[in-house]
């Protein structure tokens, strides 16, 4: 607790300022009117295309909104392939951006000291399958949020006052589920750059960017880099389309062993465990070390080791 009274009290000076940076009166606007007011350019952008200004703007809204800097979109759109937030916001979808930004976004007024009291992991206003998409939060040291691309946020100003609710600035946009394709949600996280680098060498971003549903065997970098080098291209793109599934796959449906044809033709076989493994042509299989990742037209499963099929 002591480390949370610290915190709070070297910021209480940043949080008066906030408050009163509203309507000259000495009240804080709107989240909608807050988020204008301190430079939050592309969140306003996406939340004028996505349709929630008005909510943002509803005076008994009682929201908790975790608001991305602009560097955060900005960061988005280049690992997305879009040249500006501004070029990323117009091409989306506005029901896209309305997804995500929801997922931005918690009911009722949480403060950081209540997102900690909160627990682990906290409902957002964004719903996927049914039910309401979580965020997985630690607030052992400040508050880190886990979003479904397996990335991390941290809060850098927390407790920014609001008429209508209260905003904490985060560093990095959250990435919901069911909203990117497989490829862009491989895109979105550092650790899978070598399998896009790969994808994009093979062409095969296209494919694996359509309807699907596809399941996707992602191996990380660390993977790849121990993975046999020197490779044709034409050996390359088999070797990925061996980590594909030609149906969606999530962990509850696992046949485990069951040989499972994938979209090189060749098989493979997923052997029950902590953690679960699979069975490539090589002596050595892979673990899966996360699971059910979801995407627009699929879903995708972590590998510690790139599988390797006949050539």
């Amino acid at each position: 607790m002591s480390r949370w009274i610290k915190w709070f009290a070297a910021l209480a000076a940043a949080f008066s300022l906030a408050a009163c940076g509203g309507d000259g009166g000495g009240s804080p606007g709107t989240i909608a009117q807050v988020a204008q007011q301190q430079g939050f350019t592309a969140l306003v952008a996406a939340a004028s295309k996505a349709g929630l200004v008005d909510t943002l703007n509803t005076p008994n809204a009682n929201l908790t909104v975790f608001a991305p800097t602009d560097q955060a979109f900005a960061t988005l759109a280049t690992q997305l392939g879009f040249s500006s937030p501004t070029a990323m916001v117009n091409a989306l979808p506005a029901a896209a951006l309305k997804d995500i930004l929801l997922y931005h976004v918690l009911s009722g007024v949480k403060d950081a000291q209540a997102l900690a009291a909160g627990g682990a992991t906290q409902q957002t206003l964004y719903n996927f399958g049914g039910n309401p998409a979580t965020l997985s939060l630690n607030t052992a040291n400040g508050v880190v949020i886990t979003d479904a691309a397996l990335t991390q946020a941290t809060v850098t100003q927390p407790n920014v006052g609001a008429s209508n609710g209260v905003i904490h600035v985060i560093n990095k946009v959250l990435i919901p589920p069911g909203v990117l394709n497989v490829v862009q949600m491989a895109q979105v996280n550092p650790l899978f750059s070598s399998l896009v680098n790969a994808v994009v060498a093979t062409n095969l971003q296209g494919a694996l960017s359509g309807p699907g549903p596809f399941t996707v065997f992602a191996p990380t970098n660390a993977a790849f880099a121990a993975a046999p080098t020197g490779l044709t291209n034409a050996q390359l793109q088999t070797v990925l389309l061996y980590h594909v599934l030609d149906k969606q796959v999530l962990s509850s449906q696992i046949p485990f062993g069951t040989p499972i044809n994938t979209l090189a033709n060749q098989t493979i076989t997923i052997n029950s465990g902590n953690p679960p493994t699979i069975t490539d042509t090589t002596s050595t299989p892979a673990s899966i070390i996360a699971t059910d990742v979801r995407a627009s037209n699929g879903v995708i499963h972590v590998i510690n080791k790139v599988l390797i099929p006949s050539l």
